[in-house]
């Protein structure tokens, strides 16, 4: 019996057409889940967490700048690079702060460090959205967009001194644990800060 080759020809489109309807149907259901399991309270764990001077001080030495050696005797200052221009401020928020509270009300995201710093920003593909804590007086603003990748969330930044954040957010131990990967481009600086940072989520104050 003869093949007839546009029923070939259509048994396998059909059968290619389901295997990508099962592929998005499966990918959409891990979005869904992550939106739900970011949105928490959660607290630095310095154990699974780059120290961020160190990596501060590597990008540094990338760069071809010196750092000041610290006597051997001298107590280590924490948070030794921490604090500058007001329009630095984002990227000490991210690779300093040890705690972060997300909410999530689709697209809006919004991300709460210390001090009651509020970043704002949406996933739905506008790429201008919120400025923080309305820091318009300098004349312009932090803003920030996101997007999904299945049950990564992928952060770009834009601080205000013309550098450039990209952060990438995945959810770790069935959702308690949120691990944030990091490059940071502040505009003076002659080479990317790379971080990773890791929390845990707990129950807020």
């Amino acid at each position: 019996m003869p093949i007839n080759t546009r029923t070939v020809t259509l048994v396998l489109t059909l059968i290619a057409s389901g295997t990508w309807w099962l592929q998005s149907s499966a990918q959409e259901n891990e979005t869904a889940g992550a939106k739900e399991l970011i949105i928490g309270y959660w607290v630095i764990n310095d154990e699974l967490s780059d120290n961020t001077d160190d990596q501060v001080e590597e990008a540094i030495k990338a760069a071809g700048g010196r750092v000041e050696r610290r006597s051997f005797f001298a107590k280590k200052v924490e948070d030794r690079y921490r604090g500058g221009p007001a329009d630095q401020e984002l990227y000490d928020r991210l690779s300093y702060d040890d705690v972060l509270t997300i909410s999530y009300n689709d697209p809006e995201m919004v991300f709460e460090y210390a001090d009651n710093f509020r970043r704002v920003f949406h996933t739905d593909g506008r790429r201008r959205s919120t400025g923080v804590n309305d820091y318009f007086d300098s004349g312009g603003a932090d803003f920030s967009f996101g997007n999904w990748n299945g049950e990564q969330l992928l952060v770009e930044g834009r601080p205000r001194d013309g550098g450039y954040t990209l952060e990438t957010y995945t959810l770790e131990a069935q959702g308690q644990r949120l691990r944030i990967e990091m490059t940071l481009e502040p505009f003076v600086f002659g080479a990317p800060i790379n971080l990773v940072r890791v929390f845990d989520r707990t129950f807020a104050p």
